[in-house]
């Protein structure tokens, strides 16, 4: 056996661990970043439940609530702010679990960088390893096979990394595309509530729009993943998925037409944001997928050098 190609083999093996640490090292950093952002939104959020359940207090008791019940509002201002105070809850709710995804998937990331922290030293021993055998005996092949070595092992940690994008890319449309059809579900049901629909009209649509809010933290979760999975390939994006108002259900207690016309346009308008994410999510995996050819491409003609280059 040539006695460089038992050292390439080990050099191509350790630049690929050396790639996979500044991937995970990466990935802990967005993940850094992602999860301060979202314990800022989880502060802020439990301060807006904190407010909504204070207006629902003040109505349910005291001065307002007093002063509403003379003036004959009361029962239609509380259940306005139930409602606020429900979606403030749902919000507050739904950041928590994501910040609690992102948190676990920070400790794995931490975990798996610790078990590959010697490969960029085990990296530079075995390059100079390399470099004294190919001084020993001015092998010209041997420096050859080294710097294909090297390609090789970037080729394959581009393509495992453009793998792993289109994966978590393909999750999140799953999930976009549920929370897309549940809208159109809900617009329907408004549609037919706008034509004389009533209660029965406006709790299918109701049930739809509380299973796209829930779908769309999940959805949120997926693209938090996706977004880091572009980054390593160097594409900055942050994509926010839309909120879907559940308040809406408070309006059947002034279900008329203004109303019922002003809910369908919300639905629509958070339907379009949401197919317009869909669309996104497809165009960069349009793109990904195509980048992925050219690298398996890319891997198939170095490996066939390699191979021409050891069988001379």
């Amino acid at each position: 056996m040539d006695p460089f190609e038992d050292l390439d083999d080990r050099l191509r093996e350790t630049r690929e661990r050396v790639r996979w640490f500044d991937h995970l090292a990466a990935q802990r950093t967005t993940l850094g970043r992602q999860i301060r952002e979202v314990t800022d939104l989880v502060t802020r959020l439990e301060q807006k439940l904190a407010e909504e359940r204070r207006d629902v207090e003040r109505l349910e008791g005291g001065l307002p609530g007093l002063l509403a019940r003379l003036a004959g509002s009361r029962d239609e201002r509380l259940a306005k702010e139930r409602a606020e105070a429900a979606l403030a809850g749902e919000r507050l709710d739904g950041q928590r679990a994501r910040l609690e995804a992102l948190t676990a998937d920070l400790a794995t990331t931490e975990r798996d960088l610790a078990a590959q922290a010697g490969a960029p030293d085990d990296y530079q021993r075995l390059l100079t390893e390399k470099e004294r055998l190919l001084v020993e005996r001015g092998d010209e092949r041997g420096r050859c096979l080294m710097e294909l070595s090297g390609r090789l092992a970037d080729t394959r940690a581009d393509l495992r990394e453009h793998e792993e994008a289109v994966q978590a890319g393909m999750a999140a449309a799953q999930w976009v595309r549920q929370v897309l059809t549940l809208l159109e579900t809900a617009r329907g049901a408004s549609t037919w509530d706008m034509l004389g629909g009533g209660m029965f009209a406006d709790a299918v649509e109701h049930q739809h729009l509380v299973g796209a809010d829930q779908a769309t933290w999940q959805a949120q979760q997926a693209l938090d993943t996706f977004s880091r999975e572009l980054a390593d390939l160097g594409w900055a994006a942050d994509p926010k998925m839309p909120e879907v108002d559940t308040r809406w259900f408070a309006d059947v207690f002034f279900d008329n037409i203004i109303t019922d016309a002003l809910k369908h346009q919300r639905i629509a308008r958070t339907r379009t944001a949401v197919a317009e994410m869909s669309a996104w999510i497809d165009d960069s995996l349009r793109t990904l997928a195509q980048r992925q050819a050219d690298l398996a491409q890319r891997l198939t003609d170095l490996t066939t050098e390699r191979e021409q280059l050891l069988s001379t």
